[in-house]
């Protein structure tokens, strides 16, 4: 499909949805598709194309039916305060920075609470939808969040087909979602929950899940499970159970960028006589930090672990050779 024609449809279900959930009675396919300006047939297609991405729908006992959304699916409405506002707004310029891809229901979140905020604030998150709009549509990906996203908030079980990190084959398995979760790191998604081919918790990239499909089968997640608490030991999104000391020597001229961030929740700083800082910090995957620990350059040394250490050495070689003009392979 062509990216005009893929966004077109974008924001033709956006509508669509929107339309539904005002009219809780219903409308019927030839209503809706007068609303939208298109065929009937185009608007049988694009309701099948909501239930997919995860939509619940109802069609009433009446010949032609009348289509709506469940009750229930959309939020109750809220009072925000000007700080309130601050607050999302910063969050939808984080946001902006963070989506890759043109996502309808990102850019139908913006639009609403641009309605609310006092005209500065509203103009520039406008202006951060429009600027999404801009972007190459995703539609698979909006499909999965959606199945994903229902699956978390009622409790139901979703099937996934994936592509293995180690490769492009795919796998299948019942997903139980915990959690959805961004990542600075790669500006992913990940949602974390209890996959049934392991039959325990597992970490998924929401960008490697081709197919998402929200079955009727629920799950409770259990009373255990404290999801933020679990990514505390992560420097990203890789949890586990054991965590490991890093130790990274500072020089002077970084010291002062160092100390602006808290960096992790179990970061301790100490400063050094030259003027530099020594930052000491525990997770449960080291190696995660390794591309962040790059963007330091020169200014900064891991000391410990030694695996970090070495795997960081080995980079900073690889680099140099490609500068040099060495062939590494």
């Amino acid at each position: 499909m062509p990216e005009d024609a893929a966004q077109i449809k974008a924001q033709r279900l956006s509508r669509i949805s929107y339309l539904l959930y005002r009219h809780p009675r219903g409308l019927k396919a030839s209503e809706l598709a007068k609303l939208c300006n298109v065929t009937s047939r185009t608007i049988l297609r694009d309701l099948r194309d909501l239930e997919e991405m995860g939509i619940p729908l109802w069609d009433g006992d009446c010949n032609p039916p009348r289509y709506s959304i469940i009750a229930g699916y959309y939020l109750p409405p809220v009072h925000l305060t000007l700080d309130n506002a601050l607050a999302l707004y910063l969050s939808t310029r984080l946001l902006a920075r963070y989506a890759d891809n043109y996502d309808p229901h990102i850019v139908d979140a913006l639009s609403k609470l641009s309605t609310i905020l006092p005209e500065p604030i509203a103009e520039s998150v406008q202006a951060t939808a429009s600027s999404l709009m801009n972007r190459q549509p995703n539609e698979t990906f909006c499909r999965v969040m959606s199945a994903l996203t229902l699956g978390w908030a009622t409790g139901r079980k979703v099937r996934i087909r994936y592509l293995t990190a180690e490769s492009d084959a795919e796998r299948e398995c019942v997903l139980c979602p915990y959690l959805i979760e961004p990542s600075a790191v790669g500006n992913s998604t990940h949602v974390v929950g209890h996959a049934s081919h392991v039959d325990a918790l597992r970490t998924f990239k929401v960008e490697r899940i081709v197919e998402a499909q929200l079955l009727t089968e629920s799950f409770e997640v259990p009373e255990n499970f404290d999801g933020l608490a679990l990514l505390n030991s992560a420097w990203g999104i890789m949890f586990g159970d054991e965590t490991q000391e890093v130790v990274l020597r500072f020089a002077p001229v970084a010291t002062r960028r160092v100390k602006e961030t808290c960096w992790h929740s179990s970061q301790c700083l100490e400063d050094t006589a030259d003027g530099g800082c020594v930052l000491r910090l525990w997770v449960a995957h080291p190696e995660e930090m390794r591309y962040w620990i790059l963007g330091w350059g020169p200014q900064v040394e891991v000391l410990a672990p030694a695996s970090l250490r070495d795997l960081v050495a080995g980079e900073a070689r690889a680099m140099a050779a490609v500068y040099d003009g060495e062939d590494v392979g």
